[in-house]
């Protein structure tokens, strides 16, 4: 009888530091996410006026036109599509130069995983993670935009994101490969398929999944960069589609609308599309992971 109402304490003991611990994670989790949720109530409150159909076709405005609008109360004329423009720009020819490459590299590096020259690139795919991205900026100005583009240009601002989009990309591209097994490889190989035929047909579409989330997590990531463009893209006040001239992005127009007391109103519209946008392409990551989640 004893033991049985020893059995029984040690049973309630138990429960109640189980629902102490639970609701201990409840409240961290909660405190956790609350700044999260008043940056979007405040983005949401003081960024909504702005969003209308000017705020996706016009270029920014400047100053006197702002001030003649904040003095008469009414909306801020022109838009952001300068800054859209110049990211789908960017982004573009940054995912261009980075997907293949850290594909290519996350093969070898999966396939390869024991040589040295593999773990000297997984090391420098590891601390260029950890590079700050003003850093990443500065090896931009002097590598490209001083010798290559004598000057600003989307060019240089795309490579100095490609760069930042790497390791994302390559330890994404590793990681899924690995969890195929390796029977799966040695299967097509016994029945005689070549063995490029056997990374692009087979590794590489089963894989797909954890590929395609590293790759829109690294986009999203460099959506909202502004350092690495101040120092290589610039900015631009006009729609630009030339690579070789400076370019404005979301980013850098949110900071040019911060140094002017009268866009202010322009700062929480523009963060507000930017957040939006990033948050769609998380959701994006996060659809593709569970639709073609690997099989085998």
């Amino acid at each position: 009888m004893k033991a049985i109402n020893q059995y029984s304490s040690n049973i309630k003991i138990r429960l109640i530091k189980d629902n102490l611990f639970k609701y201990l994670v409840i409240t961290l989790a909660g405190l956790t996410s609350f700044p999260l949720f008043l940056i979007l109530y405040q983005l949401i409150v003081k960024g909504y006026r702005q969003l209308n159909l000017s705020f996706f076709t016009e270029v920014a405005p400047d100053t006197m036109q702002a001030m003649l609008a904040n003095k008469s109360g009414e909306l801020i004329p022109g838009g952001i599509v300068n800054g859209i423009l110049g990211t789908l720009l960017i982004i573009g020819m940054a995912s261009l130069m980075a997907i293949p490459m850290g594909v290519i590299c996350g093969v070898y590096l999966s396939e390869y995983k024991d040589t040295k020259f593999a773990g000297l690139v997984r090391f420098i795919a590891d601390m260029l993670q950890a590079v700050p991205s003003i850093v990443l900026g500065i090896i931009g100005y002097i590598w490209i935009v001083r010798p290559l583009t004598n000057g600003f240009s989307a060019f240089a601002g795309s490579i100095a994101l490609a760069i930042m989009m790497l390791p994302a990309i390559i330890r994404s591209t590793e990681e899924s490969l690995k969890m195929l097994p390796e029977s799966l490889k040695e299967a097509a190989i016994s029945l005689g398929v070549p063995y490029h035929k056997v990374v692009l047909k087979l590794l590489l579409p089963t894989g797909i999944s954890g590929i395609l989330t590293g790759i829109i997590l690294a986009v999203s990531r460099i959506a909202g960069e502004t350092a690495p463009l101040m120092l290589t893209a610039l900015g631009s006040n006009f729609i630009n589609w030339d690579i070789s001239k400076p370019t404005s992005a979301i980013p850098l127009l949110i900071w040019e609308f911060y140094n002017d007391p009268n866009l202010i109103n322009m700062i929480w519209s523009a963060s507000l599309f930017l957040l939006i946008l990033i948050f769609i392409l998380n959701m994006l990551a996060k659809f593709v992971t569970r639709k073609w989640r690997v099989q085998h």
